[in-house]
């Protein structure tokens, strides 16, 4: 990776944000943390629970987010913080999608892939669309590469 990629996917990385905050910033006035009151990032006076081990985290392939299906403590989220422990087994993926090129891979605090975690780009998602991992502090988030500056959410592994 080049320099000029270095700079460019931090400003795509820094402009998202940006965004993101914004959208929730307009949006949000139930005062839960998370604009919808029904997740994971649910801020109800406690931390977020992490999601069981072995859990199978379904997502729907949207270019304005990743719209979580399942589990139940993330149906409806728009890109939700996956809080996993670590060293602990889980299953990544999407089954739906609006019909875009989408992958989904999984990266550290540098923007780089965490042991070859990534998914080939398709419009049709398939059954090779998940990853199947254990949990490590290495993993930061997980990035749709076409879309990023949307469809990317934060993993907080403890």
């Amino acid at each position: 990776m080049t320099e000029h990629d270095t700079d460019r996917r931090t400003f795509l990385k820094a402009a998202g944000a940006a965004g993101a905050v914004t959208l929730v910033a307009g949006c949000s006035d139930d005062d839960d943390g998370n604009g919808n009151g029904n997740g994971n990032g649910e801020d109800n006076g406690g931390e977020a629970e992490a999601l069981e081990p072995g859990t199978e985290i379904e997502l729907d392939g949207q270019t304005a987010g990743w719209e979580a299906i399942a589990p139940d403590a993330i149906a409806g989220e728009t890109n939700p913080t996956l809080v996993l422990e670590e060293g602990e087994s889980y299953e990544l993926g999407w089954s739906e999608g609006d019909g875009q090129d989408h992958n989904i891979e999984i990266r550290d605090d540098n923007g780089d892939v965490v042991d070859d975690l990534e998914t080939d780009e398709v419009s049709d998602p398939d059954d090779d669309q998940w990853l199947e991992f254990e949990a490590s502090s290495d993993m930061a988030e997980y990035v749709c590469d076409p879309h990023e500056g949307s469809m990317a959410g934060d993993i907080d592994v403890q």
